[in-house]
């Protein structure tokens, strides 16, 4: 699906919730049902061999939930843990996934005119996971579908079978 299939889908649904957080000096945002919960940063139990920007698993009441660092897998300058880090637990179909992130700012609901498609640049980001972007006054989101990203073979986080 092109960049402008995806924003016309997204318009034609009406105004939509995203949850938006921040990474280094960009603001991301991610649709707000999929999100089960936001948690303060713990550091993970390490897995031997596991991508750099995977940290490790954490047991969420049960589930080994694994924890992606979203400053190291979008290659950010820095990737301090303090005070503000947090942790968003995804609910990805039948996956649970958690996020770090710098910060969270807000739930930020867009109307359909306030969408854009995203400029066709090479990033880290593969462009099949950024639906567009988002505008509401000065502030400019980079709208992600996490759960493509959170899928994206490199994140080695599906096997074969699913």
């Amino acid at each position: 699906m092109g960049a402008m299939e995806k924003i016309g889908e997204m318009i034609s649904g009406g105004a939509r919730e995203y949850l938006t957080f921040r990474l280094d000096q960009e603001e991301y945002g991610i649709d707000i049902l999929k999100v089960q919960e936001i948690r303060g940063y713990e550091p993970p139990t390490r897995i031997a061999n596991a991508p750099s920007f995977i940290k490790g698993v954490v047991n969420l009441r049960g589930t080994i939930v694994p924890i992606v660092d979203m400053r190291l897998k979008f290659n950010c300058s820095k990737a301090e843990y303090d005070s503000f880090t947090v942790v968003i637990i995804l609910n990805l179909r039948s996956r649970i996934v958690g996020i770090v992130v710098d910060s969270v700012s807000d739930v930020m609901q867009l109307p359909p005119d306030s969408l854009k498609a995203a400029p066709d640049v090479d990033s880290v980001i593969d462009s099949d996971s950024v639906l567009g972007l988002g505008s509401l006054g000065d502030r400019m989101l980079i709208l992600l579908d996490i759960e493509k990203l959170m899928s994206c073979p490199d994140m080695g986080l599906t096997s074969d079978a699913e």
